[in-house]
């Protein structure tokens, strides 16, 4: 008995060597370039530094100057709205979606690949497609209104000050929708079918299987769709810079945009670096608060399930 408990140790041992060497190198890459990177931003925030020459320590100076600069407030509200229109269109949609499109025939698989398209495309294409649809000219997103009637709806989409923020969430959406998309589907998919099986006996069916069965299933996949979620939109660049470039009057700004604004336009390499360390900070922030949130309502489900 002893030699068979000392031969299965030596057995899982052995596994978790295997494993660990097995993930050695992507781990060792990933801290060459994810944390040392960020490490060296946090600590050249605290210097005056054009990326040449000495860098000069000034302690918190750089990170008071971002939180008096109001274009650092309206990119961080910028951002804020794509993190509101991230989580509450691309999460419900493709959740929505996942729900009818879950099954495996060959118009259910046309249109999940046709959904998933904009994932494979560039961001550059995507914006540049966007930028032609928004045209006050040639769009066609005018020459529709104009031909249903709604001339009066007819507007400046990424020229308009008070408008282009919200301009830029349509494409936002479009472009990873199908991402959660596919996840979602993975998940349902990944239910066993006896629970299906045991709620049609049960007299589940319809809604009540979706809420009281499917959803909780598959809450994880949700709470990890919503941490890429938010990230996705906190660290968002390519998209806006391509279609506005943080204008109108920065009424388009991102905190991303503003930090390589800031850093290869005015070559302010420790701001720049400050903002950075701020983004991750904010990012921290809103994910842990966001995943406090969720796991709180499912621990009250979970309560409400066993009374």
């Amino acid at each position: 008995m002893v030699k068979e408990v000392s031969m299965r140790m030596n057995n899982t041992l052995r596994v978790r060597r295997f494993m660990v060497l097995g993930l050695l190198p992507a781990v060792v890459v990933y801290a060459l370039f994810v944390f040392v990177p960020v490490i060296w931003s946090a600590y050249y925030g605290f210097f005056d530094w054009k990326g040449i020459g000495a860098a000069k320590f000034i302690g918190l100076k750089n990170y008071v100057e971002i939180l008096h600069d109001p274009v650092f407030w309206r990119a961080l509200k910028n951002n804020i709205i794509f993190v509101l229109a991230s989580v509450f269109g691309q999460v419900p949609l493709a959740l929505v979606l996942a729900i009818v499109l879950h099954k495996n025939n060959a118009l259910q698989r046309f249109l999940r690949s046709a959904i998933f398209m904009p994932m494979v495309l560039s961001s550059v294409i995507i914006g540049m497609i966007w930028q032609y649809i928004y045209h006050p000219q040639i769009g066609i997103l005018n020459f529709l209104l104009d031909k249903l009637g709604l001339a009066s709806w007819k507007l400046q989409w990424l020229s308009d000050a008070k408008i282009a923020i919200f301009s830029m969430t349509p494409p936002l959406i479009w472009s990873f929708v199908g991402l959660y998309l596919i996840i979602f589907i993975s998940a349902f998919q990944n239910i066993p079918g006896d629970i299906h099986d045991a709620a049609l006996i049960d007299g589940a069916g319809g809604a009540r299987k979706l809420f009281s069965i499917t959803l909780p299933m598959i809450w994880g996949t949700v709470q990890v769709a919503l941490i890429l979620c938010i990230s996705g939109s906190l660290k968002s660049f390519d998209l806006v810079y391509v279609m506005t470039k943080g204008g109108p009057a920065h009424s388009t700004e991102l905190l991303a945009t503003y930090m390589y604004n800031s850093t290869f336009s005015s070559y302010r390499y420790g701001f720049g670096s400050a903002i950075s360390t701020s983004i991750v900070l904010i990012s921290l922030l809103i994910i842990g608060t966001s995943q406090w949130l969720t796991s709180r309502k499912q621990k009250h489900a979970e309560g409400r399930a066993h009374s």
